[in-house]
């Protein structure tokens, strides 16, 4: 269908209005992390870097930096290897249920993360029975990296099933036409092939466990503290403002990359 022009300029300009609604908020945010002032008054005062590096002096946001991206890394260690195993069962095998545990694999990520939260908090906070022993979780690092993979999985497993949906399986029975096994098809043809959609959803999942709060603070109990809950705890205390500017715009310089790179690997053809 053509679009008349004055369509066409009414859609470019409500997509760069969109655009612009979303990331101006973004840009005022980093151009603040250089004011000089302590508040959030715009425009700004002077420039400086005296708040990056006070940042990079202060332990509270570095402590609660390394905690985010442990955190983040097993689980999107776990969630990855969870993901594509049931990636894997769903795409290659037919049997009884298959419709229903699909939708239980995607159903976390579905649901409010309030509700996905108290349910986690209720688990870990009890102890489970299974006759002769029992055991609890209790809260800190391990109750949050199970409550992240939950989620984490969701995205691990969209991006594996999706990527052997659209590989064909001409290739792996040419593979064992030519007299591979198992091991040598997976080593030299199925992972080829898969190997950017890991990557795209290993980066997927690591930003969504890295910015997750609300799953987090109901499942962290108090010796344990994330980026994002650090940033919300002081972003009401002025003194600390400017220093949370400072870590919410290293953040995004780290992760708008990441995410764009997620983006290309995600829409690459796995056939080149």
């Amino acid at each position: 269908m053509q679009l008349t022009r004055p369509t066409q300029w009414s859609l470019r300009l409500w997509t760069w209005g969109a655009l612009a609604f979303l990331y101006l908020p973004l840009l005022v945010i980093a151009i603040l992390s250089f004011n000089t002032a302590t508040s959030l008054s715009w425009p700004p005062k002077g420039l400086t870097t005296s708040w990056w590096e006070a940042a990079w002096q202060a332990e509270g946001p570095k402590a609660a930096l390394w905690n985010s991206v442990k955190l983040a890394s097993v689980a999107t260690l776990i969630a990855l290897v969870i993901g594509t195993l049931a990636a894997f069962a769903m795409q290659r095998f037919q049997f009884f249920g298959k419709q229903s545990v699909s939708f239980l694999l995607v159903l976390p990520i579905a649901l409010p993360g309030i509700v996905t939260a108290i349910a986690l908090r209720n688990t870990f906070d009890r102890t489970i029975d299974f006759g002769l022993f029992g055991f609890r979780i209790g809260f800190g690092f391990q109750s949050l990296v199970i409550a992240h993979a939950t989620f984490c999985i969701v995205v691990a497993y969209n991006n594996v099933v999706a990527r052997l949906r659209r590989s064909s399986m001409n290739l792996l029975e040419a593979s064992a036409d030519l007299g591979a096994h198992g091991v040598q098809t997976f080593r030299y043809v199925t992972f080829p092939l898969m190997r950017s959609a890991l990557l795209s959803g290993g980066i997927l999942a690591f930003a969504l466990s890295f910015d997750e709060i609300v799953v987090t603070t109901f499942t962290a109990g108090s010796g344990y503290q994330t980026l994002p809950q650090w940033i919300f705890a002081n972003v009401s205390r002025p003194n600390n403002v400017p220093l949370v500017n400072v870590m919410a715009t290293f953040v995004m310089v780290v992760s708008i990359p990441l995410a764009w790179l997620a983006q290309r690997l995600a829409d690459s053809d796995p056939s080149r």
